[in-house]
């Protein structure tokens, strides 16, 4: 498992080509599994900050999180020209205030102060891009670092 400051040195070219995906819309999917297994999808606005992936969520979309995600980039067209960026790990909640700051200065939205901030540890990461109809591919394992 990686932060994303780690894991933007073990594959430098992958987490550039994500953060660009992520930062492009600023919107992501999120799917996480409730804690009897059911699934849960939500939008949401992830942060890169500090060499770290945060995810400010609302206490009450919190009933549905046992940690485990993946956060999936927008698709901007049926064809994936542009490309798409996935992530999956697991979630640790984050008390720091002065952590929350950082998170809350470098969001393109101000938070509410109810929203609960979470950082990403990456565990595995893939990249898609569609030129010419032609997938090129990426795949990174945290284990194999």
């Amino acid at each position: 498992m990686a932060n994303w400051g780690e894991f933007e040195a073990a594959a430098p070219t992958l987490a550039l080509w994500g953060a660009k995906r992520l930062n492009r819309s600023r919107v992501a999917y999120l799917a996480t599994t409730q804690p009897d297994g059911a699934p849960c999808v939500q939008t949401v606005m992830p942060v890169i900050a500090q060499g770290r992936l945060f995810l400010f969520m609302d206490t009450g979309e919190d009933s549905c999180w046992d940690g485990r995600y993946v956060m999936h980039s927008l698709v901007d067209n049926p064809a994936g020209i542009g490309g798409e960026f996935q992530i999956s790990g697991y979630a640790v909640p984050v008390d720091d205030l002065l952590i929350r700051e950082e998170a809350v200065k470098a969001a393109c939205y101000t938070p509410a102060n109810k929203y609960l901030l979470y950082e990403l540890i990456i565990e595995r990461a893939y990249a898609a891009d569609y030129e010419d109809s032609i997938p090129r591919e990426i795949r990174w394992n945290a284990t194999l670092m």
